[in-house]
């Protein structure tokens, strides 16, 4: 059984639908940045060990990931899911865990990599939007997308609505993307990304129009 770890900074609604999903495999410990997440609480009321490692009492990015990576070889991880975790992560980090760890992105990426995502989609007129399931790698936001979720944007939409509703999203792909990967249906392997057995060339779309 696969061993995951989450990665944490604020309300957790991701981490819930992780918990919700009953996966395949095991969430071994959820990883905070900061002691007052709410998504510590989601953990605790599912009976998943938690652990706060706070940023702000090391001296460097890459001290604190030092004592993160640490936590994730003490809990034996297979799998980091990063679940809005507020941080920008070390090169080192990153290297460490490449083919393991795993990031949700609200965008269509390689579009609008980065901030603010909806409110630049708004502002060129696009007519699709949504959320990219994607391997991390030291290139911000430019792993292989494995899922996309798709949306069409609506003319009386928001900022604020675009987000609502591609979080909606974001709760059903990401824990597709994580069975998947614990059923072995997406492999990460040295000839590239495998989706039930053959190369992946391009992410797998849902679309909810």
């Amino acid at each position: 059984m696969i061993k995951i770890a989450v990665l944490v900074s604020g309300s957790g609604s991701n981490l819930q639908a992780l918990i919700d999903a009953h996966l395949s495999g095991e969430i071994v410990g959820v990883l905070s940045n900061k002691p007052e997440a709410f998504a510590l609480e989601r953990a605790h009321k599912a009976g998943i060990p938690t652990t706060v490692i706070e940023h702000k009492q090391y001296p460097s990015r890459e001290a604190f990931d030092d004592v993160m990576h640490q936590q994730l070889l003490d809990w034996e991880v297979d799998l980091v899911v990063l679940a809005g975790f507020m941080r920008i992560l070390s090169e080192k980090f990153v290297k460490a865990w490449e083919g393991k760890m795993l990031n949700i992105h609200p965008s269509l990426l390689p579009h609008y990599k980065g901030m603010h995502t909806h409110q630049r989609v708004l502002n060129t007129g696009d007519v699709l939007h949504g959320c990219t399931v994607h391997y991390v790698t030291p290139e911000l936001d430019a792993g292989q997308a494995l899922a996309q979720g798709m949306l069409k944007v609506s003319h009386q939409d928001t900022a604020h609505t675009l987000s609502q509703r591609v979080h909606v999203l974001e709760h059903l792909i990401y824990p597709q993307v994580v069975e998947w990967i614990c059923t072995g249906v997406i492999q990460h392997t040295t000839a590239g990304v495998m989706y039930r057995g053959k190369l992946m060339q391009e992410p797998v779309q849902f679309c909810k129009l």
